[in-house]
């Protein structure tokens, strides 16, 4: 590091001019054109203002405030709402409901069940468990086959998923699907999570999960249940046959569904705290009673 008084007095030698005896003459030699040119030069170049900078400072800064708070805060802006209901779980709850429910897969890591079971007594009751089982046409999840078993051992309502993707051939998914979960009385029915068109056109997607829904209601014999986001129904799912099916609509951070159509679970939160479970989980609700939720379930 060097020292301050030296910092100083390199500072003071910089700045100030050498001291010469001699005259500079400039060069005979010297053409004036040039020097004309470069006067020319530099009375073209223009400064920009102050003000004018400040003006685009601003602008600039205004700017990527509003992308931050549109794509960054808005859609979670409901987290930091004043709970106007019942806090549970971590969240405020939607309180007009009287049977919860929590979907996993492996994401959510080991399930303590003991300790989950003890929420069947607490203000928000678990009733029911939604697991992922498969995904595309050879994905199975880790977790499911422990999880499922657990689910029925404790007395919890048990439904199966399957994450669908759209570049896979439907009827392989469905068969996959088929083969790795086996439900019996007093399961949910089989659910088909759409979330993603990919490199498909609306019309091709449709026909695509209208295909591993018949196979698979043809196997169970009871109509599947179809996750999808509220937009992305409306948007790519907008046929009046994918009304036929009980709807699971995923929708956060906000006071009610803003579907217009019937529904009948609710998946209103991805940030929930649930005892017996280390990471964050999925919240639910069902749009009925708990004998609703039970006539919904496979009878035979």
């Amino acid at each position: 590091m060097v020292p301050p008084f030296l910092f100083l007095l390199l500072s003071f030698m910089a700045d100030k001019k050498p001291r010469t005896t001699t005259t500079r003459r400039k060069p005979a030699s010297r053409p004036t054109a040039p020097v004309a040119r470069r006067g020319k030069k530099k009375s073209k170049e223009r400064i920009m203002p102050a003000w004018l900078r400040t003006i685009l400072a601003v602008c600039i800064i205004a700017v990527f405030s509003a992308g931050f708070y549109w794509f960054f805060i808005r859609p979670y802006a409901y987290r930091w709402k004043p709970c106007a209901g019942q806090k549970g779980y971590g969240v405020c709850m939607p309180c007009d409901y009287e049977v919860h429910g929590i979907d996993i897969s492996h994401y959510q890591g080991s399930i303590d069940w003991v300790q989950l079971t003890s929420n069947k007594a607490s203000k928000f009751p678990i009733h029911f468990v939604f697991m992922k089982a498969t995904e595309g046409g050879d994905h199975g999840d880790d977790t499911f086959p422990f999880n499922f078993d657990q689910a029925r051992r404790y007395g919890f309502i048990r439904g199966a998923y399957h994450f669908f993707s759209p570049k896979t051939d439907p009827n392989k998914q469905a068969d996959f699907f088929i083969r790795t979960v086996q439900l019996t009385t007093g399961d949910l029915p089989p659910v088909l999570d759409v979330e993603t068109i990919g490199k498909s056109t609306p019309h091709d997607l449709k026909i695509a999960v209208k295909t591993w829904l018949d196979r698979v209601e043809a196997h169970y014999g009871v109509k599947p249940i179809l996750y999808t986001s509220y937009k992305f129904k409306s948007r790519f799912l907008n046929d009046s046959v994918f009304n036929t099916y009980p709807y699971w609509i995923a929708h956060y951070y906000v006071d009610s569904v803003k579907y217009e159509g019937p529904w009948h679970f609710w998946q209103h939160t991805d940030v929930g705290n649930v005892p017996g479970i280390k990471e964050e989980v999925d919240l639910n609700v069902f749009n009925g009673t708990l004998e609703d939720l039970r006539a919904l379930t496979l009878q035979k």
